[in-house]
Formats: structure tokens, sequence, C-alpha cells
């Protein structure tokens, strides 16, 4: 089994949407898991919106991906953990640059710099997989999401 999809689903750190009217909708519903377990508060969420709005849609990794985060030890950061989302439609953060959005969001939220650059690495490396990514692209569910996880051993 995948192991950081693994923890994302052993921390129940998912959520699936299947649309939003903008993108600080998204920003804020793919914070909701983290929230609800412990992970950040919804000052956290703020930081992430805040920065996204002074520096553009710098979340965003690659087509169909973003990657929600702020600063280390950010206010509102309680654990170190990612977060998973998934939206039908793809969110858009630049009108002008369609290749800005996206529909698997994975929010990185860490207490201290070693934890936030191993987690930065194993998602880095997970999502080279095009396959899998292809996968994620495609699940409705946690179901669906713990058989793309079986499905790519680590």
């Amino acid at each position: 089994m995948n192991k950081l999809l693994k923890k994302i689903i052993d921390n129940k750190l998912t959520v699936y949407n299947e649309k939003f009217e903008n993108w600080k909708d998204a920003i804020i519903a793919c914070g909701v898991p983290l929230i609800e377990e412990g992970f950040i508060t919804s000052d956290y969420i703020d930081a992430i919106i805040e920065c996204i709005e002074k520096y553009g849609p710098y979340i965003v990794i690659a087509p169909d991906i973003a990657m929600p985060h702020s600063t280390e030890n950010a206010l509102g950061t309680l654990k170190t953990g990612i977060g998973f989302m998934k939206v039908a439609e793809p969110v858009v953060f630049d009108n002008n640059d369609r290749e800005k959005d996206a529909r698997l969001f994975f929010t990185l939220v860490s207490t201290n710099h070693e934890e936030h650059l191993a987690n930065m690495v194993e998602l880095s490396e997970t999502l080279m997989n095009e396959d899998l990514v292809k996968d994620l692209l495609e699940v409705k569910c946690d179901e669906d999401f713990i058989k793309v996880a079986k499905k790519y051993n680590n």
C-alpha cells in the first residue's frame, strides 16, 4: 500500500466535492477534515488564502494538482499532516491560465522543518507516478481512495 495515501486515510483526512463557485471556497473545504481531526484551526486556512491572494496560485504545482500550504508553524498549525480533497469539476484559480485549474488538493501542514520536507518529498515522489494521479482523478469516496492506495505499493 502507498505509505503516503495510507497515512492520509488512517488520519481521516479525505474529503470529496462536486464543485465550488470559487477557489476560496475550495481552500476552505480542503481544510475541513484537518480542522475536524485536530491538525489545524481555521487560522491556517486563512493564512493559505492570504498567501494565494498575495502571491497568486503558487499552490498549483502541476495541471490538476494543488498543494495548499502556508509557512511552517503558521498560525493555526497544531500537528503535522497531509489532507486530500478531490473535486469533480476543476477549481479555477486564474481565468487567464487554465493550466492552474486543480481537482486534486493535498493540503500540507507542518510543525517542524524536517517533517515538512519529508512530507513534501514523499508527496512529490508519489505524484510523479502519472498512473497513480490518473487513478486519483477518478476517486469519488474513501473506498476508491483505498483501492488506489493498495494498487501502488512503495
